[in-house]
């Protein structure tokens, strides 16, 4: 099983496919057996708070990430999927979008105080960039 943000939901007894359905399903169907709303269900787990993802616009991907990396390096870097970046109260994506010129932002932190300052500050390299409205879960 593999998932995205964005909502994209790949299972290997669908060949790796994305299926939005099956995974609507297997939760219908955990919810069902649990006799539990959703809320309930996630409510011990979602703890923490997220930006949501926030695309900028920028002509510079590679430099942009390159200069995330730099700026962040006190951090535990992981470079699998883009720039992951974490320290132990937060932690932050950026990844070059495959099909827009865009750099993808994900930012998640213990409180909601801490998330907003740091994507404030992530929101620094980005030259000249209108900063994405983030919508804070």
């Amino acid at each position: 099983f593999g998932g995205e943000h964005s909502g994209h939901f790949y299972f290997r007894d669908n060949w790796y496919a994305d299926s939005g359905l099956i995974a609507f399903l297997t939760v219908l169907e955990l919810l069902s057996r649990e006799e539990s709303t959703v809320s309930d269900f996630l409510q011990p787990i979602d703890t923490r708070h997220r930006s949501g993802e926030m695309n900028y616009e920028v002509d510079n991907a590679a430099e942009i990430i390159e200069t995330a990396r730099q700026t962040f390096s006190d951090g535990d870097i992981d470079t699998l999927d883009g720039l992951t970046v974490g320290y132990p109260t937060w932690w932050f994506n950026l990844r070059a979008s495959n099909t827009q010129p865009l750099v993808r932002l994900n930012v998640e932190a213990d409180d909601a105080h801490e998330l907003v300052q740091r994507i404030n500050q992530i929101g620094e390299i980005f030259p000249n960039a209108d900063a994405p409205h983030a919508h804070v879960h």
